[in-house]
């Protein structure tokens, strides 16, 4: 899979989300970093892997990366794509921010707006040799009332 700042099979680093978000108006800080852990609902977790729409996803994170700029806050993303091992970091979150009220703040919405909004899919596999697709979001919204 090729890369782009968004979306990418490379390990993700930190430092170039720092330096894009530098600003002395900030003088709040805000990193998450998502990890493959070791389990989920109950079952041992040995991988993940994630797949991708990458134009979309692209598009999508930085869409969100746009509605938590200004007004003194700063947003960058990065989400990573392919095989995963426990320990990896599979999704970069930095804000900055005049106060850290608005910069935790943001941080949590533009995590959430990933997780609801951007084309990726994530493949649970498990100690006991099974597997299985998360739920994700679609290509194209669903909607009742359009069908094409």
């Amino acid at each position: 899979m090729e890369s782009s700042r968004w979306v990418t099979d490379q390990p993700l680093l930190i430092e170039p989300l720092l330096a894009e978000t530098e600003d002395a108006a900030c003088g709040a800080l805000v990193v998450f970093a998502g990890t493959v852990r070791d389990h989920h609902e109950g079952n041992r977790v040995s991988a993940l892997t994630y797949e991708a729409h990458e134009t979309l996803a692209a598009e999508a994170i930085s869409t969100i990366e746009a509605r938590y700029e200004g007004e003194g806050l700063r947003c960058r993303i990065c989400h990573r794509t392919g095989a995963l091992a426990l320990g990896d970091t599979a999704v970069l979150v930095v804000v900055r921010a005049p106060h850290r009220r608005e910069a935790f703040a943001a941080a949590e919405a533009a995590l959430e707006a990933v997780k609801q909004e951007v084309p990726i899919w994530k493949h649970e596999h498990y100690a006991a040799g099974e597997s299985r697709w998360l739920d994700g979001q679609p290509l194209l919204p669903i909607d009742g009332d359009n069908h094409a």
